[in-house]
């Protein structure tokens, strides 16, 4: 019950979502938000500091906007309760700390 709103929020804005999804994002409160809520969990599914989840040959994160989704499925599922902005700044510190995907903003 608790992903509806997160689904809804993601079908209403999809569009920004799409085009540039962490662009207003806060990389130093991601950085902080990432080692709270996101490492031991990486830390157990891969040992060692968890990124090799970001780096790994099979890896299912391709985009933005999947990067974006897993952020908000992680979030739900674990329960950290991060607000929308929350996990924006998650995303802009992951991107740019390993992902690096490019978009181009609409004209």
């Amino acid at each position: 019950m608790k992903q509806i709103p997160t689904l809804l929020l993601t079908l209403l804005i999809g569009g920004a979502v799409q085009a540039a999804p962490f662009d207003k994002g806060d990389t130093e409160n991601g950085k902080t938000l990432h080692g709270r809520y996101c490492v031991s969990c990486h830390m157990t599914q891969f040992g060692g500091d968890g990124s090799k989840i970001y780096t790994r040959a099979d890896r299912r994160i391709r985009s933005a906007p999947s990067l974006a989704q897993q952020i908000s499925t992680c979030n739900a599922n674990v329960g950290s309760k991060l607000f929308p902005e929350d996990e924006t700044d998650v995303g802009a510190y992951r991107n740019k700390t390993w992902d690096k995907f490019k978009w181009r903003r609409p004209p």
